[in-house]
């Protein structure tokens, strides 16, 4: 009887080792969210041409609605971490891409520049927020123990895909229709993956009586009250780190030489310089292609090499080709231009794995809340240059100011992410050794 006991229990045990572990499942379909949700990051650098020659806005303007939409999608990420404990993944995400819709289609109707910042700056900023690189990271934390860095790689990389899939189309709407249906694809586009979150996402691995990847099984943490106290209560404590801020100003500028210079103001830019909207916007594609490729591949390097270290190269490569950007920029696309975009694209946001395995080291089961609090300084320089970039435009004529300054804020990047220590946990080995 002992032994015919015994049988059926070891089955189950062999079993899920034969089949695909259904954490890879979950990965893909947040690497489809992400892929959804992100159309809305590949519109704000469409619609400042055509809004400013129909609404006769400034640029500044314009990029002051976009800087509200990046500094709260980069505020509300931490707050957002702390509800997916509190609520579960799937609610959080099913709302937020709600929101993502709604403000998205309510731009169709605006008429006042106020109602830019409210629909497409606070109602996208505030949706985005919450399908921001937290919930990534807030996945691969509790479905993966090995494999990490390279799921968070992937996952970090669906943004880009989506920017691929997306700005193509977006601009040749935006080119032969106008910006009003480009505006109501991105809502179609977020509120059609709303289904596949509620019926295929699962929050934890015990719902589904699972361990996570190459770790052991656990029950699943009691829902904690209090999701914006320990959201604040995270922060008070890892700010009295130097490793947080080195992290958060490092980001900072990763923020402002990404989302808030190139995504916002390369196809502007490349427009001044005659370049047809629809090639400068094929090559933002262009760079989501390589940023897939580099992001990934900084996943597998984050996961066998020092994160300091490939931090400050990332860091210190991008400076050097932004440097180079402003003597590119011509009417057409040339050789020249196709290298920086597949050198630029390589390492768009290839600092995220290894900025997320920091976080990771230093805060533990604090990380992804610690992490979507760095993201907000990412997201906060980001904002601070799409406005500077759309006012220097307007102020000097030319964005090539912006792209100098931002490749001697790489720079110092590359030296802030190269002092930040090494994590307590590694301190008693070489003491006791």
């Amino acid at each position: 009887m002992a032994q015919t006991t015994e049988t059926p229990a070891r089955t189950p045990e062999k079993a899920p080792r034969r089949r695909i572990h259904r954490a890879w499942f979950v990965a893909a379909v947040t690497f489809v969210t992400i892929i959804g949700a992100a159309a809305f990051a590949s519109l704000p650098g469409l619609l400042i041409e055509p809004l400013h020659e129909e609404f006769q806005w400034s640029r500044g303007t314009i990029g002051f609605a976009v800087s509200v939409n990046l500094a709260l999608y980069g505020l509300t990420a931490p707050f957002a971490a702390a509800l997916m404990d509190r609520f579960g993944i799937r609610r959080v995400v099913a709302v937020a891409l709600t929101i993502i819709s709604a403000g998205s289609v309510l731009t169709v109707w605006m008429t006042a520049a106020w109602q830019l910042v409210l629909y497409w700056g606070v109602l996208v900023g505030l949706g985005s927020g919450s399908m921001a690189l937290a919930f990534a990271a807030t996945v691969t934390n509790r479905w993966f123990v090995a494999r990490r860095g390279l799921v968070t790689g992937i996952l970090t990389a669906a943004g880009a895909s989506g920017q691929l899939v997306f700005l193509p189309l977006l601009s040749w709407l935006v080119e032969h229709h106008g910006w009003r249906p480009a505006a109501v694809t991105v809502a179609l586009a977020a509120l059609a993956v709303v289904p596949f979150v509620w019926l295929l996402l699962r929050d934890h691995p015990a719902d589904v009586r699972l361990a996570p990847y190459g770790g052991e099984y656990a029950e699943k943490p009691v829902p904690v009250p209090g999701a914006a106290r320990r959201a604040v209560t995270v922060l008070l404590k890892a700010a009295r780190t130097g490793p947080f801020w080195l992290l958060a100003g490092s980001f900072a500028i990763c923020g402002a030489s990404t989302n808030g210079l190139v995504k916002t103001h390369f196809v502007p830019a490349a427009h001044d310089h005659g370049m047809p909207v629809t090639a400068a916007a094929g090559l933002l594609a262009v760079i989501g292609v390589f940023d897939v490729i580099g992001t990934v591949a900084s996943g597998w390097f984050t996961d066998r090499f020092s994160p300091r270290r490939l931090l400050a190269v990332y860091y210190a490569l991008r400076g050097v080709s932004l440097l180079f950007l402003p003597i590119l920029l011509a009417p057409s696309v040339h050789p020249p231009m196709l290298f920086f975009i597949v050198f630029y694209g390589l390492d768009w946001v290839a600092t995220v794995p290894p900025t997320i395995a920091l976080c990771r080291e230093h805060y533990g089961e604090d990380s992804a809340i610690v992490f979507g609090w760095v993201l907000a300084s990412h997201q906060v320089g980001a904002a601070a240059v799409a406005f500077a970039g759309g006012v220097a435009r307007d102020v000097f004529g030319t964005y090539d100011v912006v792209w100098y300054a931002s490749g001697a804020l790489c720079a110092a990047a590359a030296l802030m992410a190269l002092v930040i220590s090494r994590p307590r946990t590694e301190l008693p080995s070489p003491a006791g050794a």
